[in-house]
């Protein structure tokens, strides 16, 4: 050969751990956008609804990250929930139209994200990449946020911080709603919501323009 290649950049391993977060969470994902869905069908609040109507848009631009980093990473994803979690939305779906729904539905938005919460924070002390890693650090604010807005089978749709973007590699922001000028970035710490400080937001705008993305 008359020239040497250019090494070749060394991608991080995927491990067990990692290919298992990135397909759980993609069907939980799912799962939140069925019952999301659901809920604005059957419930008979408004808050249940608007509760409802803010997790099929979150987990909806979360899954859209996470299905990019499965296809970046050669991780294959599940067609759909899980049969536990059909099985669950189904049982739900029985008490619709009645006070009986709401409760169950709370309930059981509480658990899943609960669990998940529980997962990331595993995912995020003990994954082997660093991509997968840095999606689940991204995730958790807005997991954390849902489980507040349906904590202890109570409905609390005012928790709500805005539209959240889907990004690269999983990095979310809170969206600017015409009326702060910046997006802050949002993080959770201690069980309270925190705004962060905009320059996060604009570095990231300034290192997207620069790199022509």
């Amino acid at each position: 050969m008359s020239a040497v290649a250019a090494p070749q950049a060394v991608a991080a391993p995927v491990g067990d751990q990692d290919t298992a977060f990135v397909r759980t969470v993609h069907q939980g994902n799912l799962a939140e956008i069925a019952a999301g869905q659901d809920a604005q069908a059957h419930a008979t609040t408004a808050c249940v609804k608007e509760v409802g109507e803010v997790l099929v848009r979150d987990h909806t631009k979360l899954d859209t990250d996470l299905k990019a980093l499965a296809g970046k990473l050669g991780v294959s994803l599940p067609a759909g929930p899980s049969a536990m979690q059909n099985q669950e939305l189904a049982s739900i779906r029985e008490k619709a139209g009645s006070p009986a729904y709401d409760a169950a539905w709370l309930k059981a938005a509480e658990a899943g994200h609960a669990a998940t919460l529980a997962l990331i924070d595993r995912e995020v002390k003990s994954g082997a990449n660093a991509e997968v890693v840095a999606a689940a650090r991204a995730a958790r604010p807005v997991v954390a946020m849902h489980l507040q807005m349906v904590e202890g089978g109570t409905c609390h749709a005012g928790m709500d911080v805005g539209t959240i973007h889907a990004g690269n590699g999983g990095q979310l922001a809170a969206a600017d709603d015409g009326s702060h000028g910046t997006a802050a970035l949002v993080t959770v710490a201690g069980g309270a919501l925190l705004a962060g400080f905009s320059t996060g937001w604009l570095l990231r705008i300034r290192r997207r323009s620069a790199t022509g993305r």
